[in-house]
């Protein structure tokens, strides 16, 4: 196995970021304002955002916000976007702070439902390009996309050439005897990216046929990882950990990071035809200390210069269709032509019916 050159995406990995707290809760607005120099005087002090782990940004980039603005930003890290909107829920009454970015939209509507997020004036171009990734049914703009990019089954390239096994291609290939025991996805219980994979079967095969899909990978000799590391790092064959698994769920943005050294194309390939797009949220907080400074927060990670840094820092599509991507972007990380999807109502509706059917058929 050839070692990356880089170290592929960690979507829900290492911490980007020391953490912060502010816990002092205001009524809730209807809707919040854009930056303007009035909101500049009135938002002074501190800013906290709410973010999952993965959050990170070039360094420089939140201080240049701060200078700019003169305020100062606090993190609050939970790990996922699951446990990031559980605990919006929770402390609804007394919010962790002022803006929250990860929402992802397999939790949208619940955040939606719960009335954690308020509507706000989106004042940066980029909001346009937002607006094609609105929520369904979130009419007042209570959440603004920032990112999106396609949780797909990624293979190793190398491993399949030097075995003499042709590579495999959709979904249904994966349930081939030819597959078996070559596979290995987190658990959609504990992973973001695991769930979204989930996902991707119910839009793939509908309620009648999701299950039956499980129980023939489980058949075929899937393994379950805890996490998306453990499964990319430690299983995957081209994951570093010489692992025994030639094929991972990870994204189509993975690919780029697996050039050896010295190479000049990568070793792994997504299958775009296995792919669920996944997008990412920003919302002010109801009840929210210091909303004005939210809403500027919120037009920053929209600027030119957040919205570039995305690729390189988080790993996912800019919303902004003003930013030009990293060049092995446009070569090695093509997004899905047809990605699956279900109806963020749906999601809410069925998915801890799900998550439970799934444990009972892939878990026992």
């Amino acid at each position: 196995m050839t070692t990356p050159r880089t170290t592929p995406p960690l979507r829900r990995g290492a911490v980007a970021v020391a953490a912060g707290c502010s816990l002092v809760a205001l009524t809730a607005c209807s809707a919040i304002g854009g930056a303007n120099a009035d909101d500049e005087a009135s938002a002074a002090g501190t800013v906290t955002l709410v973010t999952h782990e993965s959050f990170g940004l070039s360094e420089g980039l939140l201080e240049q916000f701060e200078d700019e603005t003169g305020l100062s930003v606090e993190i609050v890290q939970q790990a996922d976007a699951g446990a990031l909107v559980n605990q919006l829920v929770l402390t609804k009454d007394a919010p962790l702070g002022d803006l929250v970015y990860g929402i992802d939209n397999a939790f949208a509507s619940r955040a939606l439902d719960e009335g954690v997020v308020v509507p706000a004036d989106v004042t940066a171009p980029a909001g346009a390009d937002a607006a094609a990734h609105a929520v369904p049914g979130d009419d007042d703009g209570a959440l603004t996309a920032i990112d999106f990019g396609d949780v797909c089954l990624n293979i190793d390239t190398a491993w399949f050439a030097a075995q003499g096994v042709p590579e495999p291609t959709t979904l249904d290939s994966l349930l081939d005897p030819a597959y078996r025991d070559l596979l290995v996805v987190p658990d959609p219980v504990t992973s973001s990216p695991g769930l979204a994979f989930l996902l991707a079967t119910v839009g793939a095969y509908g309620e009648d046929g999701w299950v039956d899909y499980w129980a023939g990978l489980r058949d075929n000799g899937l393994q379950v990882a805890d996490g998306w590391s453990e499964a990319y790092y430690t299983d995957f064959t081209a994951g570093g950990g010489d692992g025994p698994r030639p094929v991972v769920l990870s994204y189509a943005s993975s690919p780029p990071f697996t050039v050896p050294e010295g190479g000049d194309e990568p070793t792994t390939r997504a299958l775009l035809d296995t792919c669920f797009r996944q997008v990412e949220y920003a919302g002010v907080l109801a009840g929210a200390a210091n909303p004005e400074g939210a809403a500027q927060l919120l037009d920053f990670l929209l600027s030119d210069e957040v919205q570039a840094d995305i690729p390189v820092s988080m790993y996912m599509y800019p919303v902004s269709s003003s930013v030009d991507l990293p060049d092995e972007w446009a070569r090695w990380a093509p997004l899905s032509d047809a990605p699956y999807s279900v109806a963020p109502g749906d999601i809410t509706e069925h998915r801890e019916q799900w998550l439970t059917t799934w444990s009972d058929t892939v878990i026992g």
